[in-house]
């Protein structure tokens, strides 16, 4: 199984979910920050970004599947994936098929403004796709990035955590739209269900993973 990260602190949290998780499966780290510094400044959709991520996915050895731990880049590297016959899977989609299932209105809660746009339009295909309605809003928490930037994680989970906290009642459900703030999900005291990607992401890779394994679907499906 391969990991496609953008930020080198990633690759321990996920190690530790695979290690608890599926311990006897292989598995490979590809970091590429460069990638979403990119995606901040100019887009995911960006010509140069999209390269990078297909050469980040080309650069593993031979994964069954890949699992994109970045929301910004996810979409991108699904459809990289699919163009090479590679099965990948963004870690927010198993969260956002989770969400459309069990609520009306979702709260994306967001520390980077260009994980957004891609996070909101994966919950409107999921709705889709599970052919309900759903009400999208925004809930930016910005200002809690530059804590995760400098080191301070425990300080940038409790923002995090607050924001979720002061979330207007009306909302069903919140998405933590990075794999970063998943900690904040334990630490938030809210009424409403609080959905992280990293655990979620992972189990559907591994489930993925053992059915390639199995020889029960192919990676072109």
């Amino acid at each position: 199984m391969g990991f496609l990260h953008t930020a080198d602190a990633h690759v321990v949290s996920f190690e530790l979910l695979i290690s608890e998780l599926a311990p006897s499966f292989e598995r490979e780290h590809v970091v590429r920050p460069a990638l979403l510094r990119r995606a901040q400044l100019v887009g995911a959709s960006d010509r140069q970004v999209r390269r990078g991520v297909c050469a980040a996915i080309a650069a593993f050895c031979d994964p069954t599947v890949i699992l994109c731990t970045c929301s910004t880049i996810g979409g991108i590297a699904e459809r990289c994936g699919h163009e090479r016959n590679v099965r990948v899977i963004r870690v927010d989609r198993p969260m956002a098929e989770l969400a459309v299932r069990g609520g009306r209105k979702i709260a994306i809660v967001a520390a980077l403004a260009s994980t957004l746009a891609p996070t909101r339009a994966l919950l409107e295909s999921a709705a889709r796709e599970s052919r309900v309605d759903v009400e999208v809003v925004d809930e930016p928490c910005l200002d809690a990035w530059a804590l995760y930037e400098a080191g301070d994680f425990g300080g940038f989970h409790r923002r995090v955590a607050r924001h979720v906290e002061a979330l207007d009642p009306s909302v069903d459900a919140a998405v933590l739209a990075q794999a970063s703030m998943a900690p904040a999900a334990q630490m938030a005291s809210a009424a409403i269900p609080v959905l992280a990607s990293p655990r979620l992401g992972v189990e559907a890779a591994i489930s993925r993973t053992a059915a390639l394994l199995l020889g029960r679907e192919g990676v072109d499906t």
